[in-house]
């Protein structure tokens, strides 16, 4: 038999990267560019045309079919599902969903992608039109609710699942008028349709049916999302069935296309996002979206055996995508966000930071900026010759760490060029001279170049910590194994952030995703609901569901890719929660104690475990095949090490030098070809390793060891000042002015420990509102208490922390040891409502405090006298729950458990009121905001250890002072901007209150004075609001208009004078309810804006929507079993000038993720019966504000129903003549005994008892129109 040759390929961003194994001349890789359309059309099919021109010793002209005969196979990573996903390319489609939802996709999570951007910019829905069916099912049982459900079994309506989950059909499918929909659509020329049916993932006739009736009809493409996903999330699922049916069709396309260039046309196969290969015909767009950087991940497995665990290194032209590897498993997750959609297919966890060899390079607001943006392969970095930016390849072919004679020759109009190191140094030279006059510094280009590289890793190290340290891995317990395209140049310093010790590069390092792809298996999974309370024979009762998903696998894979069924193995695992959350693990079916298993992925992952007591639940079954790979022997590199350890090889003669700029100077360095190194061989840092597809960057202080396949470089650590980072310090640097480049990397470092921390706490805390909602804030304070760094979490958050940080500092100067935690909540206190509880841990240094850490999370349930934390009804502190002014949570390491519980039962000793009904999740999610603080100490105390207590204590002032300068200079441009006129405002709240703001501005200082006087008087409801809420606004307003990426810290207040009256409602006493002022906050932020005139009045409302039954009685103080939740309802953003409002998203101070109507319904008993955009409620203008939204809900069971609201009386105004959005409205709907309903409008705060059967809507306000309609 005649051999044939084998060839993969990884079409990137930038490159197409190409490994072939060719009969007689063995393997061959290159790379050309996947964009290059003067020289040829696609990219794949050119890189297998140079590989047939070396296989058969033939030109083959450019157009020339090409002979499919001469291949074995050809297996292909692709970006043109993600490139058509990112440019909005994909199929036109009809979106088919249950009768009032056909607006969830375009709502969303309701967040803002960003958070200081007051044009929100929501991502854009995929498909063209929505089909509403009369349908709906729902689930007979809910999981928050301790009170039992009795199923009746003979109701016709109670359908029981094969997941063993019982639903209703509270509405069958009206086939005749979805028919008549569909008709209509497909004679307006649609073919492809994507149908997601609420509760579909377990319960899918009405989906297969409505399936059915649509290729009836002649649609040519149907995806529905039982297939597509069988998880619980109607809004996830919703958003993968629409990726699939506007990728599927396009990808198809692209497939079509390709074959096309062939005669004969071979076996093709594509990598799946999941690791796996399939088929062409297969190639789904759902699962496409990550298939090139899946191969980097089995690249890296294949490739790099050993007993350590990895962490994957890909660093490509245009972003860098990391990974962590453990033996040869991956890790795949189920809820993902793509494009800005949240989806649940599963993926390979790889996590993508926009910092690439592409990345370009900003000098802005006196910081170093390295991307987001990207100058990709066309026009690609200036040295590419056409006319790009400078990038990360610019500065690393400045600093002479690439060998210009060793790139390809690949640039320039003709594509034949060598890199331009002319136009790089003269951009460089520009840049200095630039950054020279704004600062005074006289920094040289190479210092420039080095300071940039430092940004670039110090972003990339921090999205390797995203996927270790977060999770509960420690990063420098990894090896490093680098690859793509740019990663050989800057992994050592990457390693080095991190403390890992060792690199490994693969000699296929800059085309390892393509070798991975080569070295990959078909694979075929299915995956069906499986809802069982866990028990240990749970095992008997899968056993038929797993033996029909093997048979239809084998079925599969062998029609489709011949794979025979004793070339299969299986892989099955369950999907297992604790039925208190959402969070689902897949477990090991074959686990000799699966619970056990469960319960140490949870600890890993989560840090804690719920009592044994607490319920387990299956979810789904997984059975995934994967044809077996042909037995090969694998030595680990530890074993190949070992094996050369003997071996005391140091070349002595080099190919050549270079001079390789580092930061302590320029050193000539040996550059060494890789062909010509031997197994064994060890080479001193500095040195570059060279071969034709990567150069390879050996550090000083570092050694390289050549293996078989592999470059070894372990990391040592450098002697104390034998390494000095740009701009380092020592004993004769002055701490008078901060270094441009440092400046911004301790600005990365800082937010970097910042959200680490954040993540830290999302993963150990319990509660829905912290995990799921994501309402907390993580932040770093100076040792006086003022405010260093803060994630961008929750607005109201930003600026109100420090008062609590400063008051704590104030109020135990000199009385706290090292272990002491502190916990406070009120608001005299620095706090802003009493849901949200703040934890701040000291950190000390030769017993001083040097720095603060804090968490602030929202407990959703404090006691009190509400349903919810949020009581609409409350007029005294007492009644809003546990209120804490300040008290000691650990002392000297351990935690106080009896002294907070016993806070916390406190509040349900004032009249009415009922102590916490979760005193559990209360003290879970305090932990793990203990725990968050302390992964921030961890973090803080290698930087101070890096770098000294003075030096990073000074960089703490001197990133303050940054921001502090930026908001004077915004300062003086308003004071030009208005001719030092004074700016004033008012409006209203709903009880007719004022909220008045004046600010004037000193021009010559840049200072500003926003003074309130002429508010209101403190009220005798919920809405006061804490000074520090006021605080929190004008950052978030300044930071908005700066529209700078300047840090969040006490420097943006510096410039400013805030002056509250007190008494007033934003400045009341210690003992009146506060509980609203969250949504007070929104109020202040439009008054604010108002004064400056930029936008027209946002929702002005968060919308506290909660329910609930149980606690304690009013009247007979009996306390029975129940729940409650809450949510908080997004709204209309105000136009601006250019800029029509976003519809139905949170807005200014609030940030947090609505629940999804799914899980909604599974854990309370209500059904979502509306959730979509409240059309035409935006202000009309030139530029029309944007729409509330209407959720309504109906009770299955008696509940206790509250909504604390703003703009039910007052109009959201219009600015410059636009119209005023719609006041927000709030119905209960009594259902009567004839069906019908009797409708009742309630006010902005109410608390009702409804019954089974009633229903409240609730509309939020529409934004306010910006200029007169034409």
């Amino acid at each position: 038999m005649v051999k044939k040759v084998q060839i993969a390929i990884d079409r990137g961003g930038t490159f197409c990267d190409v490994w072939a194994n060719i009969p007689g001349q063995g393997e061959t890789v290159f790379k050309i560019l996947s964009e290059d359309p003067q020289n040829y059309p696609d990219a794949p099919a050119e890189g297998i045309r140079i590989v047939l021109e070396k296989f058969t010793g033939q030109k083959i002209a450019r157009g020339e079919k090409l002979d499919g005969s001469l291949i074995e196979y050809v297996r292909m990573g692709t970006t043109v599902a993600t490139n058509a996903l990112l440019e909005r390319k994909g199929e036109k489609f009809v979106y088919l969903t249950t009768e009032g939802f056909q607006d969830v996709l375009e709502i969303g999570t309701q967040a803002r992608p960003e958070l200081f951007n007051l044009k929100v910019k929501k991502p854009e829905t995929l498909y063209d039109t929505v089909i509403e069916a009369e349908e709906r099912i729902t689930v007979e049982t809910s999981s928050d609710d301790p009170n039992e459900v009795v199923i009746d079994e003979a109701d016709p309506q109670v359908k029981l699942t094969p997941s063993g989950t019982y639903v209703r059909v509270l509405k069958p499918l009206n086939v005749p008028d979805l028919e008549a929909k569909l008709v209509r659509a497909y004679e307006q020329g649609y073919r492809t349709i994507a149908i997601c049916f609420a509760h579909s993932y377990l319960y899918d006739e009405h989906e297969l049916i409505a399936a059915e009736l649509a290729r009836k009809i002649g649609f040519q493409f149907v995806s529905i999302s039982s297939e597509v996903s069988r998880t619980v999330n109607y809004l996830q699922r919703g958003n993968s069935t629409c990726i699939d049916a506007y990728l599927t069709p396009h990808v198809q396309n692209y497939i079509r296309k390709f074959v096309s260039a062939f005669s004969t046309v071979p076996k093709v196969e594509f990598m799946q996002s999941d690791g796996g290969l399939t088929d062409a015909k297969l190639f789904r767009g759902i699962n496409a979206i990550l298939s090139g950087p899946a191969g980097g991940v089995v690249g890296v497995a294949e490739t790099c055996y050993q007993n350590k665990p990895l962490v994957g290194f890909d660093m490509g032209g245009t972003s860098t995508d990391v990974s962590r590897i453990d033996g040869s498993s991956f890790d795949v997750s189920f809820d993902n966000n793509t494009a800005g959609l949240e989806i649940s297919v599963g993926q390979l966890q790889i996590h993508t930071v926009a910092a690439g060899g592409g990345s370009i390079l900003k000098w802005e607001n006196g910081l170093f900026h390295v991307g987001p943006e990207s100058a990709g392969s066309d026009p690609g970095a200036a040295c590419y010759r056409k006319g790009g930016p400078l990038t990360v390849t610019d500065a690393n072919l400045f600093l002479g760490r690439l060998v210009i004679s060793q790139f390809p020759h690949i640039f320039g109009p003709s594509g034949d060029q060598p890199l331009d190191l002319e136009v790089t140094t003269r951009k460089f030279e520009e840049l200095t001279e630039q950054i020279a006059k704004d600062t005074g510094k006289n920094l040289t280009p190479y210092e420039v170049a080095l300071g940039f590289l430092q940004i670039a890793n110090v972003k990339m190290a921090n999205s390797i910590r995203e996927i270790t340290e977060s999770r509960g891995f420690v990063a420098k317990n990894h090896n490093l194994v680098s690859f793509g395209g740019a990663g050989s140049q800057n992994c050592s310093a990457v390693a080095r952030n991190l403390g890992i010790s060792r690199v490994l590069i693969h000699k296929y390092s800059s085309i390892l995703s393509a070798y991975g792809i080569a070295r990959a298996r078909v694979s075929r999974e299915l995956k069906a609901p499986f809802v069982k309370l866990y028990v240990p024979a749970i095992k008997r009762d899968a056993e038929p569901l797993v033996a029909n998903m093997k048979q239809r696998i084998v079925a599969e894979l062998a029609e489709s890719q011949g794979v025979a069924k004793d070339q299969i193995e299986f892989k099955v695992t369950f999907g297992m929660k604790y039925k208190s959350s959402n969070t689902i693990f897949e477990v090991d079916y074959d686990s000799e104690d699966i619970r056990e298993k469960f319960l140490e992925t949870h600890r890993r992952e989560f840090g804690f475990v719920l009592p044994d007591s607490s319920p387990i639940f299956t979810s789904t079954v997984s059975v995934k095949g994967i044809s077996v790979e042909k037995k090969q022997t694998k030595v680990t590199i530890e074993e190949q090490l070992e094996k050369y350890a003997s071996v005391d090889s140091w070349p002595e003669s080099f190919d050549s030098t270079q001079t390789v700029h580092f930061e302590d100077g320029p050193v000539e360095t040996k550059v060494f070809k890789l062909p010509h190194l031997r197994p064994g061989d060890k080479i001193n840092g500095p040195a570059l390793l060279i071969d034709s597809t990567q150069t390879i960057l050996v550090e000083k202080f570092s050694v390289a060891t050549i293996l078989d396949s592999h470059v070894v470089i372990d990391i040592q650590k450098a002697k104390d000042g034998e390494f000095a980072e740009i701009g380092g310090v020592d004993e004769n640097t002055p701490l008078s002015k901060a270094d441009p480049i440092l400046l911004t990397v301790f600005g990365h470092r800082f937010m970097g420990i910042a959200e680490t921390m954040g993540r830290t706490l999302q993963r150990t805390s319990v509660s829905s509102s912290i995990k799921e909602r994501l309402d907390f804030s993580c932040a770093i304070f100076g040792p006086d208490g003022r405010l260093v760094a803060n994630a961008p979490h929750i607005p109201v958050h930003l600026g109100s922390m420090q008062y609590a940080i400063q008051y704590q500092h104030e109020l135990w100067k000199g009385k706290l040891k090292k272990g002491d935690v502190l916990v406070s909540n009120h608001p005299e206190a620095g706090g802003t409502h009493l849901p949200d509880i703040t934890v701040i841990t000291p950190v000390f240094h030769q017993g001083e405090i040097v720095f603060y850490v804090a968490s602030r999370g929202h407990h959703a349930d404090i006691g009190g006298a509400g349903i919810t934390a949020m009581s609409p009804n409350s007029k005294e502190l007492w009644q809003e729950g546990v209120s804490i002014k300040s008290f000691k949570l650990v002392s000297e390491g351990r935690f106080d458990e009896d002294g907070i519980v016993e806070l916390f039962n406190k509040a349900g000793e004032f009249p009415g009121c009922s102590a916490t009904r979760k005193i559990k999740d209360n003290l879970s999610d305090l932990r793990a905001q203990v725990s968050a603080n302390q992964n921030g100490i961890l973090l803080m105390e290698a930087l101070f250890e890096e770098y000294g207590k003075e030096f990073v204590q000074f960089y703490m002032r001197a990133i303050c002072f940054n921001a502090e300068q930026a908001v004077r200079q915004f300062f003086r441009k308003i004071y030009r901007q208005h001719g030092g006129k004074p700016l004033e405002a008012i409006d209203y709240f709903d009880d007719g209150t004022p909220v008045k703001c004046k600010i004037t501005i000193d021009g010559e200082k840049g200072e500003g004075y926003f003074d309130f006087s002429g508010t209101g008087p403190e009220t005798y409801g919920p809405m006061n609001t804490p000074a520090s809420i006021t605080h929190s606004c004008v950052i978030y307003v300044l930071r908005c208009l700066i529209d700078l990426n300047i840090p969040l810290n006490q420097g943006c207040l510096a410039p400013c004078h805030i002056d509250i009256p007190k008494n007033t409602i934003l400045n009341p006493s210690d003992f009146v309810a506060i509980c609203g002022s969250t949504i007070s906050g929104q109020r202040i932020t439009d008054v604010i804006l108002k004064c400056f005139g930029v936008c027209a009045a946002s929702q002005g409302c968060a919308n506290s929507f909660g329910w609930g039954r149980g606690g304690k009685d009013v009247y007979t103080g009996r306390v029975s079993p129940g729940f409650a939740t809450g949510e908080a309802l997004g709204g209309g953003v105000g136009a601006m000038e250019g800029y029509h409002g976003a519809s139905a998203c949170n807005v200014h101070c609030t940030n947090t993720k609505t629940t999804d109507i799914e899980i909604v319904e599974a854990r309370t008993p209500v059904v979502v019966t509306k959730w979509c955009i409240r059309r035409g409620s935006g202000g009309a203008g030139k530029w029309r504000g944007g729409d509330g939204a209407t959720r309504e809900i109906e009770a299955r069971v008696p509940l206790r129903v509250s909504i604390l609201s703003e703009r039910r009386i007052y109009h959201p105004y219009g600015v410059a003549g636009g119209e005023p959005g719609s006041r927000g409205e709030n119905f209960w709907f009594r259902k009567q005994a004839d069906g019908g309903y009797v409708v009742t409008k309630m006010g902005g705060k109410e608390i009702i008892q409804v019954q089974p059967g009633d229903r409240v809507q609730i509309n939020t306000p529409g934004g306010g129109g910006f200029g007169k309609s034409p």
